[in-house]
């Protein structure tokens, strides 16, 4: 038996008890956790992880990257690319850094905006923007990147995390300026360095946003989460359409 503010209660009745209290809840719907942002430490240690363990790998991107490749383009026999059925490459590219400089900015956004964006939005929803963003940049890097030109970084995924940032804000009514800015001095260096990548960084964006507005304004109640989840398979189906449209056109 336990102790209670009247008399004492079994150990059972605790249990049984407890599993009828709900958890709370967010606006968006997420599960309010205590401590530490867990996925956004998660996704950071594996950006980490795969760019220490492909340190040591030659040709990591030219073999994990998103690449193309139309037939015409007779690549090495070791390059076959995403329109040849090497579709990992689509997510794969998304954890690989090309360098020190590249992954410390892009992992520098991530522990800035991701721990808010998982309080907000929980952690499940929070991982499905993430995971969706990043395939969303490499999906349009995929289908309007020249073929031949490979293309890695985690910066599709956190210019989703931008557009999730700024529609997450603006639902809960909240000042806009600061995330807006910080948009516009990224996009003026996508679009002036040459070696950025802006079609995989617009993909992020417009995903991130897409899927954070279906979280931020579907309708509360019992449905929400239902609702949620529908508007993300959705933005996965668009997705698969395009890949499949793409590589009808490279290999056709």
């Amino acid at each position: 038996m336990r102790s209670a503010s009247v008399g004492f209660q079994c150990p059972e009745c605790v249990s049984e008890g407890n599993r009828s209290v709900r958890s709370a809840r967010t606006v968006f719907g997420g599960r309010v956790t205590a401590g530490a942002a867990r996925v956004t430490q998660g996704l950071i240690g594996l950006n980490v992880l795969v760019f220490l363990v492909g340190a040591g790998v030659a040709d990591r991107v030219e073999r994990f990257g998103n690449l193309a490749l139309a037939l015409s383009s007779q690549p090495p026999p070791h390059l076959i690319g995403v329109s040849q059925g090497e579709y990992y490459r689509l997510v794969t590219s998304a954890f690989l850094h090309a360098g020190i400089l590249h992954i410390m900015f892009n992992m520098f956004a991530l522990v800035q905006i991701g721990p808010l964006l998982e309080q907000a939005l929980g952690r499940v929803r929070f991982l499905t923007l993430y995971l969706l963003s990043a395939i969303g940049g490499s999906v349009a890097g995929y289908v309007l990147a020249p073929p031949n030109q490979p293309s890695v970084g985690a910066s599709g995924a956190i210019f989703g995390l931008f557009g999730a940032y700024y529609v997450v804000v603006r639902r809960l009514g909240g000042e806009t300026g600061a995330i807006v800015t910080l948009l516009v001095i990224n996009l003026v260096i996508t679009f002036t360095v040459p070696s950025i990548d802006w079609r995989a960084h617009l993909g992020g964006l417009v995903t991130g946003a897409v899927v954070a507005a279906a979280f931020a304004y579907a309708p509360r109640g019992p449905r929400q989460a239902q609702l949620q989840a529908a508007a993300a398979i959705l933005v996965g189906l668009a997705m698969v359409v395009a890949v499949v449209l793409r590589t009808s056109q490279l290999t056709g």
